[in-house]
């Protein structure tokens, strides 16, 4: 199948004890009208899933430890074949806690850490104390042998960070990095003013890219930025050699943009199958539908696979296959997941003749 589910966020709860800046699902301690789902529901959606896939299955939020049951949840999930892992914001992580998700089963743990310092991070998260929680979290799981990939979020408040965590990150002992340009949706939306600059993206992804070439301990990988990979494939053919993509074995693989609704979903606490974590609307619900059918018939999801569709610079772009551009962010800026991706500046070869061709 071109198309498989590699991946799987789970939101198993919206509640968490943090209130960060970027949340796209708005998490706070006390949610109303979204409430948990039962231990028996949760071990329904893994029989529905495992029986038609296994894919990687990240359970997370909102902030999952606040859920009794997560270690039952990422238990049942190993035994019926998935690739059970863990997101957390860290702050909740104990001795205790790491013997419980080795005893589990739980395969990784990613982390969350926006700022090199105490400052900058704790004020991304909305909570003092919270950058000491995630790195006593990164020594705890050190500790435990307990393998950990930190993610990292960035508008124009932290992007100057972007070094220095990627620093720390190291320092840390962290199997993999992962730079998250943010996508505006849920509490997102909020800081629309924050994002990025369309030439500071440009800058900063080849930065990755030569930071990634000399890079031999630690996978890193940008995320919610397709056309890192169209970048690639121009430095690679001006440098005169191929860049080889290292894959972690608990993720999608390859090297690819936008995989949303292709390889990766996010299903949410009430059940609605999204094609990634920052795409808000559903391509069906798991408790009228089976998953199976969600994932190879629902309409959303076959018009994010055809790629003639899409419109703008993506629609004519030579890197549509290995792009795709943000289809969330396209939604998100331009109220149309097909639009172009509203953050990239390259101008597509097709679209520079026809300029050529007017003048």
């Amino acid at each position: 199948m071109e198309f498989a589910p590699k991946w799987i966020a789970w939101e198993i709860t919206r509640r968490c004890n943090l209130r960060c800046v970027h949340c796209r699902s708005s998490s706070e301690m006390e949610i109303k009208g979204h409430p948990d789902f039962s231990t028996e529901e949760a071990y329904r959606i893994i029989d529905d899933i495992s029986g038609y896939a296994k894919p990687v299955i990240v359970l997370s939020g909102g902030e999952p430890l606040i859920r009794n049951d997560v270690f039952e949840i990422a238990r049942y999930g190993n035994k019926k074949g998935m690739r059970m892992c863990l997101a957390t914001n860290g702050t909740l992580v104990t001795d205790e806690i790491c013997e419980k998700i080795k005893d589990s089963g739980i395969k990784i743990v990613s982390l969350s850490l926006d700022g090199s310092e105490e400052k900058v991070h704790d004020d991304f998260r909305n909570q003092k104390g919270a950058f000491s929680g995630t790195i006593n979290a990164a020594r705890l799981f050190k500790k435990h042998g307990i393998e950990f990939i930190i993610n990292s979020s960035f508008t124009k408040r932290n992007q100057e960070e972007i070094p220095r965590i990627y620093k720390l990150a190291k320092e840390l002992g962290a199997t993999a990095w992962y730079m998250f340009m943010i996508v505006p949706t849920g509490r997102g939306e909020d800081i629309m003013n924050e994002l990025i600059s369309k030439e500071d993206y440009e800058k900063i992804l080849e930065w990755h890219y030569q930071m990634e070439k000399g890079e031999k301990d630690m996978l890193v990988r940008p995320t919610c930025a397709p056309h890192y990979y169209r970048i690639v494939l121009q430095q690679s053919k001006k440098e005169g050699a191929k860049f080889e993509k290292r894959t972690l074995k608990f993720s999608t693989g390859g090297a690819k943009g936008c995989i949303a609704g292709q390889l990766i979903c996010l299903i949410d606490v009430d059940g609605n199958v999204l094609p990634c974590s920052y795409f808000p609307n559903p391509a069906g619900n798991i408790r009228e539908r089976s998953f199976k059918d969600i994932w190879e018939n629902s309409e959303l999801f076959k018009e994010l696979r055809d790629f003639k569709k899409y419109k703008g610079k993506c629609g004519s772009c030579e890197y549509i296959k290995v792009c795709g551009g943000c289809r969330a962010r396209a939604y998100s800026m331009h109220g149309d997941y097909l639009a172009e991706e509203p953050f990239c500046g390259y101008m597509p070869v097709k679209l520079k003749k026809k300029v050529v061709e007017k003048t």
